[in-house]
């Protein structure tokens, strides 16, 4: 364990090794009759406290220990006195247990249990604690027992910090002071005591403590991760914030109402086809955040009343928290042409996972045009089909250059507080970024080229949008490549974190954005109505990002990448045509996000590896162990328990129900036999294409 190399066992300590065995269980068997029996004589109870001397990780012991102590107390003639010196007697057990064990995690709760009775003096839990600290200084059994004992003395968090201090100069190694450090300061900026009203004066002292550990001791980690628990407090804001929104801000939204949009009468990047009578607002905030209905955000409009909008979390566990909220405005069936105008967080309402009101309002405004656009049936084939490969695509024409530039420019949420609170989070970061260049110059150390490749992506992200584009990213993405290599153990990491940077490197500019924006070839057809595709293919993507700067997109390619998740796509809400065409998806529950995009209609995920892992395809073929939740999902769709093939693919039926596609490419995938797509054709009865051929 911990890298110690095993001895086998000398011959003398094998038979004392037996012998204990033998004693224990006797002692095993003895105390199973008095439990069972519910016998809580005194001989029953020393018994019980020999078993915990000699294994104190047995819960059951400890259990019946508090039921033994709940029928003393019940009695009559019991008295004060009487209460605690048996309590008293009950935390020697406890201390002779920690004594063989100090890390019995069944002790450690059943001291706390006993002191919570109230009849114990907490005074001597200090002195028991510098005990175990000094064997152990680390045991993070004790620190969490030590943040118990402060609270039940009410022990101020400001001597508790200096405890911490004074615990890491003697050991800079100290993984778990610097944890209680992390969470002595949370709660001190939490409760805004003196001294800790801001964390503009806290954070640069503290960075200039923890250089102490780092520069003293590169290779050792702990310092590293109170350093990684640092910056998160730096670059994240208290009050979360609206970071984008579609539509825009001033965007002139052109509703094309199952008719087709032939290219000529407005910007591609603001004309949105829906067969489903709604269109979707979304709402992409800077990180999660609960509370987001009617009564905190208000939307203006002439067709719709704002009290009937139901505001949904796009997420993946879904929880009532997310990043995206989405709610969907009826389109009238006549022409119209209207101002929209949403009000959020006027109201209180809206809070953060970490418990921080929203408290910066913000208000945007779009116009809807409602005009029904006659199409041409002479130019669209009885069976449309769209195909997202290099031979349909051509580069958007630099005449059009303005509209997508207008676009990016509106897409995101002005919050005028941010440049004067950023400024002392910005300077602090170039302090670190200078501090470990200066490191790396002494000598090469993987992590910290790890910490400066995030400090100079934060840096970037605090000081965007007023720098035109990401300064650093090409040095971060250079780190990344680099640790790849020297590291490639933790390979997949750093591959995902240079798939991020690369993403808001893309997405940074107008003009990088532009790069990858293609006009498809057929302007008519009527699956889709803005005919420009994001093309983020032959990227070598292993994971997305960016998609507060993605929501206008409606065709989106990612074909040729290196993907395994999707994780975050559900924000896209308008997409319509999505390429995935030979990545790495291995199962079906990797499509999961797709189920919230209400306007999919064309997919492609050809070339994968759907079904190719062992423990996937046997999960295709035999019956769910989340039937019971797919059941409750789909109310017992009488279709899928009465058709022996739904069952068999329950995980199909699932992924699949709700999709509303036209046209689907799955060829290339090990699970994509005929029997799977006749399955497939059961769960989508609108399907009209499955891998290129016609459906009857």
């Amino acid at each position: 364990m911990h890298g110690r190399p095993r001895k086998a066992p000398k011959p003398e300590e094998e038979a004392a090794s037996v012998a204990k065995a033998q004693k224990l269980h006797a002692l095993q068997t003895q105390f199973f009759s008095f439990h069972h029996n519910k016998i809580y004589t005194k001989e029953a109870v020393e018994l019980s406290a020999k078993l915990l001397e000699i294994n104190p990780e047995s819960y059951t012991a400890w259990n019946y220990r508090k039921l033994a102590v709940e029928h003393y107390l019940s009695q009559p003639d019991c008295n004060p006195d009487w209460i605690k010196s048996f309590l008293d007697d009950e935390l020697r057990v406890v201390e002779n247990a920690l004594r063989q064990n100090f890390k019995s995690y069944g002790a450690w709760h059943h001291r706390k249990w006993v002191i919570s009775k109230g009849h114990s003096s907490i005074d001597n839990e200090l002195r028991l604690l510098d005990k175990f600290q000094k064997a152990d200084s680390r045991n993070f059994h004790a620190w969490n027992y030590r943040r118990f004992v402060a609270e039940s003395m009410k022990r101020s968090e400001q001597d508790e910090l200096k405890y911490t201090e004074d615990m890491i100069y003697k050991n800079f190694s100290n993984y778990s002071a610097w944890h209680n450090r992390s969470v002595l300061l949370s709660a001190l900026f939490e409760k805004k005591a003196e001294g800790f009203l801001s964390k503009e004066k806290v954070l640069p002292e503290e960075y200039e403590f923890i250089h102490q550990a780092i520069f003293t001791d590169p290779d050792d980690q702990s310092g590293w991760f109170y350093h990684l628990w640092l910056l998160d407090q730096t670059v994240t804001t208290d009050s979360p914030l609206l970071a984008s929104s579609w539509p825009g801000h001033g965007y002139d939204v052109f509703l094309v109402e199952d008719r087709c949009y032939n290219g000529s009468a407005f910007s591609p990047f603001t004309a949105l086809h829906s067969d489903s009578g709604s269109f979707p607002i979304v709402l992409y905030f800077n990180q999660p955040v609960g509370g987001v209905s009617s009564s905190t955000v208000t939307v203006e409009c002439g067709f719709n009343k704002n009290e009937d909008l139901l505001w949904k979390p796009l997420s993946a566990s879904n929880s009532q928290t997310a990043r995206v909220w989405v709610a969907h405005l009826k389109i009238p069936s006549s022409d119209l042409l209207s101002t929209v105008e949403v009000s959020v967080g006027h109201s209180k309402g809206i809070i953060s996972t970490r418990g921080f009101e929203y408290s910066h309002p913000s208000m945007f405004s779009f116009k809807v045009h409602v005009q029904p656009m006659e199409r041409d049936f002479s130019q669209v084939s009885v069976a449309e089909s769209i195909s997202l490969r290099e031979e349909n695509f051509k580069i958007y024409g630099s005449q059009s250059e303005e509209s997508i530039i207008n676009s990016f420019n509106q897409l995101s949420i002005k919050n005028g507080h941010e440049s004067t609170a950023s400024n002392w989070r910005s300077e602090a970061l170039a302090k670190e970024i200078e501090c470990f260049r200066e490191l790396l110059s002494l000598m090469d150390c993987k992590i910290g080229k790890l910490t400066l490749a995030r400090l100079l992506m934060a840096y970037d992200v605090m000081s965007y949008p007023f720098a035109n584009k990401l300064v650093h990213s090409e040095e971060v993405l250079e780190l990344c490549s680099d640790l790849m290599k020297l590291d490639p153990t933790h390979y997949q990491y750093y591959k995902d974190e240079h798939s991020m940077v690369l993403l808001q490197k893309v997405t940074s500019s107008k003009e990088s954005l532009l790069q990858h924006c293609f006009q498809y070839k057929d302007s008519v057809s009527s699956a889709i109505c803005g005919p420009i595709c994001l093309r983020l293919n032959n990227l070598s993507l292993s994971r997305m990002g960016a998609f507060e700067k993605l929501l206008w997109v409606q065709m989106l390619d990612l074909s040729h990448n290196e993907l395994q998740s999707i994780e975050g796509l559900e924000a896209m809400q308008l997409l319509s045509c999505l390429s995935l065409r030979n990545n790495k998806l291995r199962s079906l529950t990797a499509l999961e996000p797709l189920r919230k995009l209400k306007l999919l209609r064309v997919l492609d995920i050809s070339y994968n590896q759907i079904g190719d892992h062992s423990i996937d395809t046997t999960r295709y073929l035999c019956s769910s162990p989340l039937s019971h939740s797919v059941g409750s999902e789909s109310n017992k769709d009488e279709t899928v328990t009465s058709d022996v093939a739904l069952i068999d693919n329950w995980e199909a039926f699932y992924i699949f129900k709700d999709f509303n596609l036209n046209q689907l490419e799955i060829v290339g995938n090990t699970i994509a036999d005929e029997k799977f797509k006749s399955v497939l054709v059961k769960i989508m009865p609108k399907l009209k294409q499955l891998d290129g051929k016609l459906l009857g």
